[in-house]
């Protein structure tokens, strides 16, 4: 509006002057006006151009910065015990993510904070990991880690106590068979998460993939009854997991009990012997503290599934690629 103003009272003056001085005051006149609508243009274009970079500007933040307000600076974590909670940990100290937090709670709580935000299409970042039925039910993205902190793909692996080969040979002999996919552990994972009771969701896998079931049980004799303790961390891919390697272990005659526990306790209960197996270690970085901690006192058979991944998870309608725009 003052550049409105100026120019109208440039075109005013002119005018008088006109009046005044004949054809000379209107020569004069027009070349002032000319140089004034020059003048208030070029000045409108620099306006313009410094609305469009602050607009450029503000959009740039908003993919970080205001996201940061509306979540009040706080990433959605799981169970504190989780090596995928340190690492989270770890990037914001990497990135020089200060003003951020890292809140534990649990996967259930997780993945309700995930429904409730695209419910309302509203912004959210959890800790994340595939496999998971989330991947599946929501548009999901990780966020870019250019520093590396959650590492490349990891892999979940089998432990199982000392001298279970010797003491279960048909057991141990399963379950260092037990390899699968994403894919096979997705299935599982999804019947339950629409409503299907697990043991339930799980024998439907087993009753479809036979051929793989009996490559795991090739040549292992059948038991009466003998006792064999599970323990899992209550993720849904370990309860996908636990309660499919449960039903192939009760098919050949074992009385399985599973008991979820949290990660450390997991660990624990196995090193001690107060469990005969696991097929829930993600290694090399969510449970590698724990190995550290219990790994020379158990036997690790390798990988059951090969190619997770962890990090940081959004929204595929969050304007936001990479943990450095949290900056």
């Amino acid at each position: 509006m003052r550049k409105m103003h100026k120019f109208g009272l440039a075109a005013g003056l002119s005018v008088a002057l006109l009046a005044a001085c004949g054809d000379n005051a209107e020569e004069n006149n027009n070349a002032a006006g000319n140089d004034n609508a020059d003048n208030a243009a070029e000045e409108n274009n620099g306006a313009e151009n410094n609305a469009a970079d602050n607009d450029a500007d503000n959009n740039e933040e908003a993919s970080g910065a205001d996201y940061g307000e509306d979540l009040d600076y706080t990433i959605t974590g799981i169970d504190a015990g989780a090596g995928i909670m340190s690492a989270a940990e770890d990037a914001l100290e990497v990135y020089d993510l200060g003003d951020w937090d890292i809140s534990a709670s649990s996967d259930a709580a997780m993945t309700q904070a995930l429904g409730d935000a695209f419910e309302n299409e509203e912004p959210v970042i959890v800790t994340g990991w595939t496999p998971h039925w989330k991947f599946s039910e929501y548009d999901l993205k990780f966020l870019d880690d250019p520093e590396g902190v959650f590492g490349e793909a990891e892999d979940i692996h089998t432990f199982v106590r000392e001298d279970l080969e010797s003491d279960m040979p048909e057991a141990y002999q399963v379950l260092d068979n037990f390899q699968w996919s994403e894919d096979d552990m997705g299935e599982i994972m999804v019947s339950i998460q629409e409503g299907m009771d697990e043991e339930e969701a799980a024998r439907e896998w087993i009753d479809a993939n036979e051929d793989l079931v009996a490559e795991w049980t090739d040549g292992v004799d059948e038991v009466d009854g003998e006792q064999i303790d599970l323990v899992f961390v209550a993720w849904d891919s370990e309860i996908a997991s636990t309660n499919m390697i449960a039903l192939v272990l009760e098919d050949l005659g074992y009385e399985v009990s599973m008991d979820p526990l949290e990660a450390n306790f997991m660990f624990q209960a196995v090193a001690d012997g107060q469990a005969d197996a696991m097929v829930a270690a993600w290694l090399p970085l969510t449970h590698d503290h724990l190995v550290e901690d219990y790994g020379d006192s158990m036997e690790d058979l390798g990988a059951n599934l090969e190619g997770a991944r962890t990090g940081l998870v959004v929204p595929e309608y969050m304007d936001i690629d990479s943990i450095e725009d949290l900056q």
